[in-house]
């Protein structure tokens, strides 16, 4: 432990060395991360009156734009240039809290749970806690039912943001229940005139992932001269797909040689699984496999020769000494193959008497084609069918299929299993603002659809007519088979959308806000709103999913579709009080009630004191609630499996031998209608300071609780607890594990609690050129969950525990120059290392994983740009200058193995060049 906070120190001890260096300006940083509204020089005197004011995210009262009593992170459309990404999950990913968010990268597995799906998790409290906004309204969540509820990043028209507003503090006391983490609020261009196109081009230095995009943005008429304005951002962009044979860190992971127990033992020529009544038989005989005799169930008549590369040889693998053991980690993509567009669209007409009309479309399609090894098939022949084993007398045994063989076989010549997901994003928004009375006014009706489409294109085949053709010897479980048999496999080839999902938001939004007398410190200002909306879930699987009948796409229990909507309300207040000259205190509120779960109340207090024009210190402290999601409420059971885990009831009848005890465990994951809200609690404090004209410096503490915490129990802690838990563990009439039930419920507690930091310089101007820069950094001081009242608090900081750890420090730092037409920028991001998942076991010999702790991870940018003309911009540069691959891992969570899929990139040095082409 103690080495844990030396090193953590030893981060953050860095990063203060790196703000101060910036501070001499002998370098200056601004990065991709985000800049704080206390970035800003706090100005001694009042703004003029007629100084524009502008909506910050955190507060519904209109201000000039300066410092707040919430810490808001603000990422610019420059920053986001200058860091070469161009996908709203690419622009968060850079963001110190965004922690264990869903990426392409994480979602690779074979008929796993909501592929396709990019999300953001402030905090690493949650997905559903985090709240994604558009120009400050909401979207329909990612349709498909799973864990995780939120907005689909890949329906954010990243090409048309002009800033993106990050919200550190909670925030349901004004936008709603699910802001416990924060708030991200994605802001696009509102008033854009003439015409702009962008193209960029990038390829990786091992081949693989290479992307293009094009973007057009088109706008005509200035609101003020002609009393209207319309554009449109359309962007369409292409990643090609990375496997892992074009990768050299893969085979330097060495998982065949460290992670043999998480590899395959389904293998082409097929594994057999003996029963033991058939193990022991073959022994009595002296039967062989490369002339020694047996000792495991499971064998291969091949070994030691099983067509490697892809099947191996591995006496410490799945297959053990008798068998042979499939490495699909050879054999697997780490990045899918994406095509993305997006049109945005906005028009705003000036109707008199200072009101306005507004409406804005906003249309996305993001498709990923997944390609994963090939189908895994459980099939079963008469043993005589296997010339070895011809008179053996298998079928005179007491088993239930007497003379049956179970195989595990890899269907190499169906081909890979390939499956095409699409997201689709739909959203209309029309409303009107003005004043009435001496009441700023805005209202709004926003229709959001969120559309899922998951279709099985090749290597999923048809199960019954599998089986006919391998029981009646077309299909060869061990070798080629004949043509007839390749026939049949063609013939019996999925194309079907199996699964179509559809989820939608309909609501009516209104805000009032105005000033009323004077305080000491300004004006005292008032708003209040409120909002209903509907939303609605539909799940449709296709009738083929449905008959069971499709091999590695298995049905849902209970065979039907499912529809799901409820009402929700919310009403909202907000008090500015300027009281005095140096104190200001901004107090909100917000009553919320969803239909079939109930409502709460959300108070929020923030308090700001300026002791002097340079410094600001600020507080705020607040409770919210968690309504439970429909899919926590009422999606269809998923039947799963858990990572290779001991039955301690089962070892203590064998003498603690895993290679006996350990397994697979089959598990049935529940949604509950009976669920209660969250609750939650937080506060905050921080200062931010200007020093001189050109450093600004923030350091904010924050503090999260929740209670009746929705969650369901790891099963590596219910396997580890079974006093407590044992009642989760179904077994079978021999006392075997059957399932052990994952049911969503009200549990215990968790707490999370840190530091962010900000540090900014800007236009320090020297004899070459003009220098600036920004570091944001999240540590962490706490982070940890307790699974049931009094039970002890599990912590995962620093930690992997059950699927997924909080990195104790991460950090965005960048350093920009520019003199003249010329820029350039250097940017790094950075998360500590942690201790490993140290708990996965090998199966066939009973050993433990060896430990291992995860190095710290860091990338280096560099990007270079011209502005050749007034119309004409162009930008070179290299992500991952130093090519840096994702650290080893033992992580058995994801289905990619050897690294963590959730925070690396696999993609390694890539290059790219953009031109932007604009004029008015």
């Amino acid at each position: 432990m103690h080495t844990k906070l030396n090193a953590g120190a030893r981060a953050v001890r860095g990063a203060l060395l790196a703000g101060a260096w910036m501070a001499g300006g002998v370098l200056a940083l601004p990065a991709l991360a985000q800049e704080t509204p206390q970035a800003q020089e706090p100005q001694a005197q009042p703004a003029p009156a007629d100084m524009p004011k502008v909506e910050i995210t955190g507060s519904a009262i209109r201000r000039v734009q300066s410092e707040t009593a919430l810490p808001v992170q603000i990422v610019s459309r420059a920053e986001i240039e200058k860091a070469g990404v161009t996908t709203a999950a690419e622009i968060l990913g850079r963001v110190s809290a965004n922690v264990n968010g869903l990426t392409d990268g994480a979602s690779i597995n074979v008929g796993g749970d909501q592929r396709g799906f990019n999300s953001a998790n402030l905090r690493g409290i949650g997905t559903s806690s985090t709240l994604v906004l558009l120009n400050g309204r909401r979207m329909a969540n990612f349709a498909s039912p799973g864990d995780d509820s939120g907005v689909d990043l890949n329906n954010i028209p990243a090409a048309a943001l002009e800033r993106v507003e990050v919200l550190l503090d909670g925030a349901s006391a004004l936008y709603g229940t699910d802001a416990i983490g924060g708030v991200i609020n994605f802001i696009t261009r509102k008033d854009f005139q003439g015409l702009e196109l962008n193209a960029y081009g990038g390829k990786t230095d091992e081949g693989g992932a290479g992307k293009r995009t094009a973007s057009i943005s088109a706008g005509k008429g200035d609101l003020e001269r002609d009393g209207y304005n319309v554009f449109a951002v359309a962007d369409f962009q292409r990643t090609d797909a990375l496997s892992t044979a074009q990768r050299k860190f893969i085979p330097n992971l060495e998982v065949e040689k460290r992670l043999g127990h998480l590899l395959s033992g389904y293998t082409s020529p097929a594994n057999i699984r003996l029963t033991s009544n058939q193990r022991d038989r073959l022994q009595e005989l002296g039967f062989t496999i490369n002339g020694q005799p047996i000792t495991n169930r499971l064998i291969n008549l091949s070994a030691p020769n099983c067509a490697p590369p892809a099947n191996v040889y591995l006496p410490a693998g799945t297959g053990g000494v008798d068998a042979c053991t499939y490495n699909y980690m050879g054999d697997t993509e780490l990045y899918p193959k994406t095509e993305k567009a997006s049109l945005l669209s906005r028009g705003v007409v000036k109707l008199g008497g200072g009101h306005q009309a507004y409406a804005e479309v906003a249309l996305s399609r993001a498709k990923s084609w997944y390609t994963g090894s090939s189908a895994r098939v459980t099939g079963y022949i008469d043993y005589r069918l296997v010339p070895q084993l011809v008179g053996t007398g298998l079928e005179d045994l007491d088993d239930d299929y007497p003379g049956e063989l179970e195989l595990r076989m890899r269907l190499n010549e169906a081909g890979q299993r390939s499956s095409e997901l699409t997201s689709e994003g739909m959203r209309f928004v029309v409303g009107a603002t003005g004043a009435v009375g001496g009441w700023d006014y805005d209202v709004a009706y926003n229709h959001s659809v969120n559309t899922v489409k998951d279709r099985d294109t090749h290597g999923y085949v048809l199960y019954d007519e599998l089986m006919t053709g391998i029981q009646e010897g077309l299909i060869n479980p061990f070798g080629p088979s004949s043509q007839a048999g390749r026939d049949l496999i063609d013939s019996i080839q999925v194309d079907d959308v199996v699964r179509r999902a559809r989820g939608t938001l309909d609501s009516v939004d209104f805000k009032l806000s105005r000033t009323f007398g004077a305080m000491a410190g300004g004006n005292l200002a008032l708003a209040v709103g409120g909002e209903v909306r509907r939303e609605k879930n539909r799940f449709d699987p296709s009738a083929l999913l449905l008959s069971d009948n499709i091999n590695n796409d298995a049905a849902p229990e209970g065979g039907r579709s499912t529809r799901d909507s409820r009402d929700v309300a919310g009403l909202y207040g907000e008090v500015l009080l300027p009281f005095a000259k140096q104190w200001e205190a901004q107090l909100s509120a917000r009553y919320d009630r969803y239909e079939q779960v109930g409502g709460a109340a959300s108070p929020k207090i923030g308090l700001s004191y300026r002791p002097s024009d340079a410094l600001l210190l600020r507080a705020s402290a607040g409770r919210g609630f968690r309504a439970p999601t429909m899919n926590e409420l009422f999606r269809p059971t998923v039947y799963s499996a858990t990572a290779t885990l001991p039955d301690p009831v089962y070892c203590a009848t064998v003498e603690n031998n895993y290679s006996d005890c350990a397994d697979n465990w089959d598990t049935r994951r529940y949604s509950n209608p009976d669920l209660k809200p969250e609750r939650s609690r937080q506060f905050s404090l921080g200062a931010a300071f200007a020093a001189g004209r050109h450093v600004n410096l923030s350091l904010d503490y924050w503090n999260i609780k929740r209670t009746d915490l929705i969650s369901e129990i790891g099963d590596d802690i219910i396997l580890g607890n079974l006093a407590k838990y044992g009642d989760l563990v179904y077994r079978d009439e021999d006392g075997l594990i059957d399932y052990i039930e994952l049911r969503k419920e009200n549990r215990g507690a968790q707490v999370a609690r840190g530091l962010d930091l900000a540090v900014t310089v800007r236009g320090v101007d020297t004899a070459i050129g003009r220098f600036g820069g920004r570091l944001n950094g999240t540590y962490v001081l706490a982070s940890r969950i307790q699974n049931a009242p009094g039970d002890a608090f599990v912590s995962n900081l620093n930690k992997f525990v059950t699927d997924g750890v909080v990195q104790r420090w991460r950090h965005t730092v960048s350093f920009d120059w520019d003199r003249g037409p010329l820029s350039a920028s250097l940017q790094n991001t950075w998360s500590s290392g942690y201790d490993d998942q140290n708990t996965a076991i090998n199966i066939d010999d009973g050993s433990v994983v060896a430990a291992n702790k995860v190095k710290s991870y860091s990338l280096w940018d560099l990007s270079g740009a011209w502005q050749a003309t007034p119309t004409l911009k162009l930008r070179a540069g290299v992500q991952n200058l130093f090519d840096e691959s994702p650290p080893y891992s033992n992580q058995a969570y994801y289905f990619l193995s050897g690294y963590d899929p959730s925070y690396t990139d696999p993609r390694g040095r890539r290059f790219y060049a953009s031109v932007n082409y604009s004029f008015k």
